[in-house]
């Protein structure tokens, strides 16, 4: 007995269809053929942030042999903006609010909205940003801001800027100030007023910022013709309790310094009420020397020596270059470093003055 006309039709049509969708390349198809993830064949094929040219170049040769089509819903999911920018800072400190206020004034006049984050550190302090991203990015926000980070780079389905960045190679685009010039400064500015002993309280060492810091005192003092001594230098990883550990030792010295440099400003505030406790006026007895110029450096009393950097502009220049990314473009300079100035106020003065 022969088939019907339709018994026909319904296999032949049946079977074609089973064959196109059995055939049929899928996202993991194309993750395979190019060796790299799902995750990155999606950036590729979605133009987003954080891909290299070539390996772009490969997930689209792959992409165009297998005939991979992505589904009109999945990339009308991943098109999804949600209209904020979100900054991750460790702690809202005085530098990280300084930063924040430049990031909110800069997005004042856009439709985008500000998403200030400060992931837990409880498990690691290093690296919390990489968790802080795979919780944020993608869902809540379209483009990150990580302010001090602690890894040096991150895999994020958004672009991302660092300001103030980890030391070490990194492709991550990087807004910071010229911290090696303004240590330089204050450091020389110490030594024209006829200091010879200078401390240093340093910052995070894991900070590029802190570590052309330690630079700028060094070249301040081989310039003078002074000798490094390293029993000088403490480290305060930016941190009051731990930079209060540093002004101890330093200032319990029997031949202790007569100024010190500290690499921020809430150390250099710490080496003052230290030298207060140990019956050391400041500036008669020590010299102090800030770095950032927060709000309670000039509010202190006596009013804190400082050098001064950008820290508002620093938000808003990383906020430019966000949003270039975020739009599709490249900014024509990826890595920005902003001046600093010096500004000397009550807490410096020469050495033994009335």
């Amino acid at each position: 007995m022969l088939p019907s006309t339709s018994n026909v039709f319904e296999n032949v049509f049946h079977g074609a269809t089973l064959r196109r969708m059995r055939s049929r390349a899928t996202i993991h198809d194309v993750a395979a053929a190019a060796g790299v993830s799902v995750a990155t064949v999606s950036k590729a094929v979605n133009g987003r942030y954080g891909v290299a040219p070539s390996t772009v170049q490969r997930v689209l040769t792959a992409v165009e042999q297998l005939g991979y089509e992505s589904s009109l819903v999945a990339s009308s999911m991943r098109a999804r903006q949600t209209g904020v920018v979100g900054v991750l800072v460790a702690d809202f400190e005085p530098f990280s609010a300084e930063v924040l206020k430049g990031v909110g004034a800069a997005l004042r006049d856009s439709r985008l909205d500000l998403l200030a984050y400060s992931g837990s550190r409880a498990v690691s302090s290093e690296g919390w940003e990489r968790r802080s991203l795979s919780r944020l990015s993608g869902t809540l926000v379209d483009g990150v801001i990580m302010v001090t980070p602690t890894v040096v780079n991150v895999t994020a389905e958004v672009p991302v800027v660092a300001i103030d960045p980890h030391t070490g190679p990194a492709d991550l685009p990087t807004v910071e100030s010229d911290s090696f010039a303004g240590a330089r400064h204050a450091v020389a500015y110490l030594v024209s007023l006829g200091h010879r002993r200078i401390g240093f309280v340093a910052g995070r060492p894991d900070l590029r910022s802190s570590m052309l810091r330690e630079g700028g005192y060094r070249r301040a003092l081989e310039d003078a013709r002074i000798p490094f001594d390293p029993d000088l230098v403490g480290v305060g990883r930016y941190v009051e309790d731990i930079a209060r550990e540093a002004a101890t030792r330093l200032l319990r010295r029997a031949d202790r310094p007569t100024a010190v440099f500290a690499a921020n400003d809430i150390s250099a505030l710490t080496v003052i009420r230290v030298a207060h406790e140990h019956g050391l006026s400041v500036p008669d007895d020590l010299s102090v020397i800030g770095f950032d110029d927060v709000p309670d450096a000039s509010q202190s009393v006596p009013a804190l020596s400082t050098v001064r950097q950008p820290m508002q502009r620093l938000g808003a220049e990383a906020v430019t270059m966000l949003l270039e990314f975020m739009g599709g473009g490249v900014p024509a300079a990826t890595h920005l470093r902003l001046p600093t100035a010096l500004v000397p106020r009550a807490t410096t003065a020469p050495p033994g003055a009335d």
